[in-house]
Parts: structure tokens; C-alpha cells; sequence
């Protein structure tokens, strides 16, 4: 059972989940959930109890020293937080964790349980797999939805992948089975560098909540280091002939293809975010 503090009734909240492990390829996707808990102010209200659903020979509880100098151990756990993002007009419940290693059904059903004390009416689920993408080239995100209405008013698709899944997988269809709607956002990491951070996947999830949402999130260092991640992989692949070969041949492959990211609407849509950001930030629509 999760043990929840009290919370006063949020306004119409939506869920945006996130989870360590095979569904967060660079940390891409819990990278955004740990970004909106600091840009958003979130406060943690509970925490799902970890001895039901985590092997600690795999995922390892952490010793260290509080701020008292007492010392603690830090248990895997999935962490549920409140927000009332300033420019939004509804309140926001992120859940923040680790894919489990048992028990899946059951850690799914108590953490909705739970969302769905708090009011939550949309869950929308984060990801991020491994592909052949250039890391010169716009972060691909594909998004699913799991009702019809979703599908059209967001422009989205309804998945028919087939194989292997992860938690997000099963939390999503554990959200159709109890009639709760589901979107959920993929970002693809260049597999050649599969290290994390991947600050430029966790912008284009980011991005996609911004066009959900409708809403401006502060980004913060984020943009600046993309940057930095970018010409760190250039580096790379400068002083390897081989990776520098590949990542051509990645580019050549997705400049030919029509690509969702370079469509009109696509490009319409990243110069709204910019309007809306000029003027979040005091600055004008217009060129100077």
C-alpha cells in the first residue's frame, strides 16, 4: 500500500510517469519527471513501499549521510509528488521511480489507486528507446494514445507494436483496463551514445508536454546543454573515421525519408513554443 499525505483536491490533474531502467534509455525520460519536480516546485506526498517489488541484490539501497550528519539508507522506491505549475490551469501529479522487479500487476493497480485518490483524469506515460537516429538531427518522438478521442485531437496513433514491453507498457494497459486515458511519448537516442544524460531527448519529451499541456515550461540549462552534449559527440565522432562514417550514413538515411519532425505542422508548433517562451520571458513576438 502507498501512504499518502493529506493533499486538498487538486484541479482536474493530470499524471505524467516516468520509470528507471529498460523504458529510459540515457535517463531521457526520468530526466524530465526530475526537471519539472524542480521547475514546478513539486512536493513528494508518498511513496510506494519497495519490499513487495524490488530484488535490493539488483536494484541496491544507498547508504549516506543526511543533512545532520546521521547516517541513512535510501530504499528503490516510486515516488509520488504534487504541482501547481504557475501558467497552468490544472494540477499536475508526477510519479517518479524504477521499473519493479516483481509483483508488476500489483505495482501498477496500487500506484493508480492512488492517482486516482488524488483526482487524476489523464495519465500520460514517458519513454525512451535506442535507435538509429543521428544526434545531428531533431530528437524523433513517437506518441501513442489509448482512445480514439486522444488519438485525434492530438494528431497521435494508437500503438500496434508487438514484442517485449517494460512497465510503461503494462501501466498503460493497465490504464485501459480501468478506463483511465493514456498518452505516451517515445523519444529515440542515438544507440551510439547511449550514455547518460541525453539532455537533447529529455528537450524533445519536454516539448511534446509543452504541445499536451499547452503550456511554457522553463527549461533552465537544458537547451544550453544539449548544446554541449551535441559538440561533445562531434568530438567523438571527429577523432573516430568510423563513427563519423556511420553517423553520415544515418544522416544521409533519415534526409531522404520524410520525416514527422520536418513537417509544417512540426515547424509551426516549434515556432509557437518560441513566440509563447519570447514572451514568457518579457521579450516580443517580433524580430528586433
Amino acid at each position: 500500500m502507498i501512504e499518502m499525505e493529506h493533499v486538498p483536491d487538486l484541479v482536474d490533474p493530470v499524471v505524467i510517469a516516468a520509470f528507471e531502467g529498460w523504458n529510459d534509455a540515457a535517463d531521457a525520460a526520468s530526466g524530465v519527471v526530475d526537471h519539472l519536480m524542480t521547475v514546478w516546485n513539486a512536493r513528494v506526498v508518498g511513496a510506494i513501499d519497495p519490499e513487495e517489488f524490488y530484488d535490493f541484490q539488483v536494484n541496491r539501497p544507498m547508504v549516506g549521510t543526511d543533512e545532520h550528519g546521521h547516517r541513512r539508507i535510501t530504499w528503490p522506491s516510486t515516488q509520488l509528488a504534487v504541482a501547481s505549475p504557475p501558467d497552468l490551469d490544472r494540477d499536475v501529479i508526477l510519479l517518479r521511480g524504477i521499473e519493479p522487479n516483481m509483483r508488476w500487476r500489483q505495482f501498477c493497480a496500487e500506484l493508480l489507486a492512488a492517482c486516482d485518490e488524488l483526482g487524476g483524469e489523464l495519465v500520460v506515460t514517458l519513454g525512451a528507446l535506442l535507435a538509429d537516429t543521428p544526434h545531428t538531427r531533431p530528437i524523433p518522438v513517437t506518441g501513442t494514445a489509448t482512445e480514439l478521442e486522444l488519438v485525434d485531437r492530438l494528431k497521435l496513433e494508437q500503438s500496434t507494436y508487438e514484442g517485449p514491453t517494460g512497465i510503461v507498457g503494462v501501466f498503460q494497459d493497465a490504464c485501459v483496463k480501468l478506463d483511465i486515458p493514456a498518452v505516451s511519448y517515445w523519444a529515440a537516442v542515438p544507440h551510439y551514445v547511449a550514455q547518460p544524460p541525453c539532455p537533447k531527448a529529455t528537450l524533445a519529451l519536454l516539448g511534446q508536454l509543452e504541445d499536451l499541456l499547452e503550456v511554457s515550461i522553463p527549461l533552465g540549462d537544458l537547451p544550453e546543454d544539449a548544446r554541449a552534449w551535441e559538440r561533445g559527440v562531434d568530438e567523438l565522432a571527429g577523432d573516430d573515421e568510423d563513427i563519423a562514417d556511420y553517423v553520415r550514413s544515418l544522416e544521409e538515411a533519415r534526409d531522404t525519408t520524410e520525416l514527422p519532425e520536418a513537417s509544417g505542422d512540426a515547424i509551426a508548433r516549434e515556432f509557437e513554443r518560441y513566440l509563447k517562451r519570447r514572451g514568457d520571458d518579457g521579450g516580443t513576438a517580433t524580430g528586433a
